[in-house]
């Protein structure tokens, strides 16, 4: 009896150090990842808008949602309405934005917007450069944001 309660604990002990064992690399990945990310992101340069037109419309992401299968649900305003969309940071340098939806409110300048939406999912690159964070295509298309809490 002894033997195969003893034989049993070390199963169950193994068991349990090598699920936490993957677990923790896998968060590990994950959280090293979308350390600096997951903050909010003021935009301060985009397609041929100048940046006091980013400032005026208030321009921003906001990263700080709660990482859920390595994905950070992510929302925006480009000074009308909300949106929100999923974004996945690579270690490697590569994001994956999908799953965009906005509220559907008319405003009298929606160009800065309607911009947004057709480019935030083409974005496939990413890079952190102290306070500043900038998507990328790949085709030369870029969006620079900075950190908002950066003083």
């Amino acid at each position: 009896m002894r033997k195969i309660l003893v034989s049993v604990l070390a199963v169950l002990f193994l068991g349990i150090l090598l699920n936490c064992t993957s677990v923790t690399k896998e968060n590990t990945e994950v959280s090293s990842a979308n350390y600096h990310i997951q903050r909010e992101w003021m935009l301060v340069s985009f397609g041929h808008f100048t940046k006091a037109d980013l400032v005026s419309y208030r321009a921003k992401i906001d990263l700080t949602g709660k990482l859920e299968k390595g994905r950070i649900p992510t929302t925006a305003f480009m000074g009308c309405n909300n949106m929100s969309f999923s974004s996945e940071f690579k270690n490697n340098g590569n994001v994956n934005i999908k799953g965009l939806l906005s509220t559907m409110k008319a405003c009298q300048n929606m160009e800065l917007e309607s911009e947004f939406q057709k480019k935030i999912e083409t974005m496939t690159k990413y890079k952190v450069e102290g306070h500043f964070l900038t998507l990328s295509d790949g085709k030369g298309n870029k969006m620079k944001f900075v950190a908002a809490d950066w003083d």
